[in-house]
């Protein structure tokens, strides 16, 4: 089943029918133009990154695609083949749990608004719980907790929501770089079971390497496509030996000599405002 918003123009095909397909999406705020004429597909299963300088409108986009904000012009079209199942679940950059529920509570959320049945909340709640390390810290409360562990919680919950899109705002850029690498991996191992589609937000170039399928560089405000890069990275990956590959920073490189000029846009533009 798709979820049609308007007509959507030719474009570069994918290999199978795409999960998202977005065609000269435009939003203005009043008389800023966040996103002026955004155009592609995201294959189903596709590990998608988003890179580009802040201010660029890539929040704005995954609030877009979560319909929690709506378009100005332009067409989105999401492939959704099983029905019962929820559109999207969305991880924010800062805490997104409810501080009043359980760990585990919080994990069954959406499977509990659902209606699902309790033995398949049990079931599902304590896979994902068991995925993430927190099996024993089911009782607990946010407050009890880690950053790193509620943004655990945080991916638990997505996951055992079974969305059919997993959107993340950078989910992990407040951690400790000891945390973050063993979220970006634990999110790796949960990802390759199911292979759901993601599309993830990150201000960090290595993280969109290590974790993704293809990378979309956005230009500065508006923001705009400035070219895509393929991963070609065999999975499942390993960071310590991914650093090792001359590949890895080769790609890492291109990818930067695409961003510093619009991170440059972008600080010319803050600058301009404060002047």
């Amino acid at each position: 089943m798709t979820r049609p918003l308007a007509r959507l123009e030719a474009a570069e095909p994918l290999p199978t029918r795409p999960a998202i397909r977005i065609r000269d999406l435009r939003k203005v705020f009043g008389q800023l133009v966040a996103i002026d004429g955004v155009s592609l597909d995201i294959a189903p299963g596709e590990f998608f990154m988003i890179v580009g300088p802040s201010g660029c409108g890539k929040t704005t986009l995954l609030r877009i695609l979560a319909g929690l904000d709506s378009v100005t012009s332009g067409a989105i079209e999401i492939e959704t083949p099983h029905s019962q199942r929820p559109v999207n679940s969305m991880i924010f950059q800062g805490d997104s749990i409810f501080p009043w529920m359980t760990v585990w509570d919080n994990a069954a959320y959406g499977l509990k608004m659902r209606r699902v049945p309790s033995a398949t909340v049990k079931e599902v709640v304590g896979h994902y719980l068991a995925r993430t390390g927190l099996t024993r810290f089911a009782k607990y409360y946010p407050h009890q907790l880690s950053g790193g562990m509620r943004q655990r919680v945080s991916i638990a919950r997505a996951f055992a929501n079974d969305p059919e899109i997993l959107l993340m705002d950078e989910p992990f850029s407040a951690l400790d770089a000891q945390n973050k690498l063993l979220l970006q991996e634990e999110l790796l191992h949960i990802w390759e079971e199911h292979k759901k589609t993601v599309v993830f937000i990150t201000h960090s170039v290595d993280e969109a390497v290590f974790l993704g399928d293809r990378i979309m560089v956005m230009t500065a405000q508006p923001g705009k496509v400035k070219t895509f890069v393929p991963v070609p990275l065999a999975r499942p990956r390993n960071i310590m030996e991914l650093q090792k590959m001359p590949q890895f920073g080769e790609l890492i490189a291109h990818i930067w000599s695409s961003l510093r000029e619009e991170v440059h846009r972008a600080r010319q533009q803050e600058e301009e405002i404060k002047s």
